[in-house]
């Protein structure tokens, strides 16, 4: 049986990563995976590896700056060139089911409802506005997503409540853990800190929401009060946000952090770099749905310090794993850093606690199993 796979992107963070994990689910199985990414990047590579065929074409991808009369004709378009391309790879493939992944691929909904396919959206975002965006995105999944995925309870109960028809079914996150869960030696070093330094990473891609400047305010008022720290910013900027990279590096300058501020831009080398920090944090200032990242982090016996928004507070046991925070308030923030600096034996309780937890309630084997169980639905 073959399923059209479409996706907002073909880089290799959180919702991509999940993207390629399904897949490799269900290529276990009877299914032949076909692939449409929006653009070249570095899970094109992952896919061709796996034996799937992939292929390369706008698919329109809906955002928030496409939300203006210009924009909305523009996304026109393109979902109507993406349309026709996707009716030639249905006349070759024949499909018994499309699967969209993240909400700004909304060609898949109207592609399958046209040609009257089974379709199933893979929801890994909370939009809160504008209105006209999040009324087209509550329509199209009424109309086109009688059972759509959501990656957190926190996603689900946001798009529930503005659906009448759909009903959302939550599957949290699983990812491999293993590179995670090996002992990396000399980690630091491999990165130019001193092992002697206590090290406070976050990783994210940059953009309104991932709360980069909210993390440099914390690393100023922290490497004042201990000068034994080090704090690394990991991910680089999605692409039309590169303003804030210069925004954070001029941070990093205006208040000399340049040696207590290491940005190492994109990395591949996830597990090695969380090998390297002693505590992570995720300050995101807008709705994180489900970040994969937070999973990563556990995995890597490290206490994780992140705001009380969307997902975080079903991964993280406030106080056993880490610290949750309020939405952009610094002196919390502060506070709960500060416990963890002072303390080694709480980092290292912490951080068996979350791994323990991890590895019991997000596990990939779960993942896989559910998401398999969610797609027979849709084919039986």
């Amino acid at each position: 049986m073959n399923i059209l796979f479409l996706t907002s992107s073909a880089d290799l963070y959180g919702s991509s990563r999940i993207f390629l994990e399904a897949i490799k689910a269900l290529q276990k199985t009877s299914i032949n995976p076909v692939v449409v990414l929006p653009h070249k990047g570095p899970l094109e590579s992952y896919l061709s590896e796996l034996g799937i065929p992939v292929y390369i074409f706008n698919l329109g991808i809906l955002r928030r700056k496409y939300v203006s009369p210009l924009g909305l004709i523009n996304r026109a378009n393109k979902n109507l060139k993406a349309y026709r391309f996707l009716s030639s790879l249905h006349e070759k493939f024949q499909f018994e089911l499309v699967y969209s992944n993240t909400l700004a691929v909304i060609i898949g909904s109207i592609f399958s409802r046209r040609k009257n396919i089974p379709h199933t959206w893979h929801i890994h975002e909370i939009i809160p506005g504008p209105k006209p965006l999040v009324k087209l995105l509550s329509s199209l999944l009424d109309k086109g997503t009688p059972r759509p995925i959501a990656v957190s309870e926190a996603v689900a109960a946001h798009w529930q409540k503005l659906l009448r028809i759909s009903k959302v079914q939550v599957i949290h996150n699983g990812i491999p853990y293993q590179a995670f869960l090996e002992k990396v030696d000399q980690a630091k070093k491999r990165i130019g800190v001193s092992e002697k330094k206590i090290c406070i990473g976050m990783v994210g891609r940059i953009n309104p929401g991932k709360g980069q400047l909210f993390f440099l305010e914390m690393a100023k008022q922290l490497s004042q009060q201990y000068p034994e720290t080090h704090f690394l910013l990991v991910g680089d900027p999605y692409p039309g946000y590169e303003p804030i990279l210069e925004e954070i590096h001029e941070e990093i300058r205006s208040n000399h952090l340049e040696s207590k501020v290491s940005y190492l831009g994109f990395r591949k080398d996830i597990p090695e770099l969380m090998a390297a920090m002693d505590i992570f944090v995720l300050p995101s200032i807008l709705p994180d749905s489900f970040p994969t990242v937070i999973l990563e982090a556990m995995a890597a016996g490290k206490p994780v310090v992140a705001t009380l928004s969307g997902g975080a507070s079903e991964m993280l046991e406030d106080g056993k794993s880490g610290y949750l925070i309020p939405v952009g308030n610094v002196k919390k923030g502060v506070e709960a850093i500060s416990q963890l600096i002072e303390s080694e034996d709480l980092r290292l309780e912490m951080g068996k606690a979350g791994r323990v937890r991890v590895l019991e309630e997000f596990s990939l084997e779960s993942f896989e199993e559910k998401i398999k169980k969610h797609i027979w639905q849709h084919l039986n």
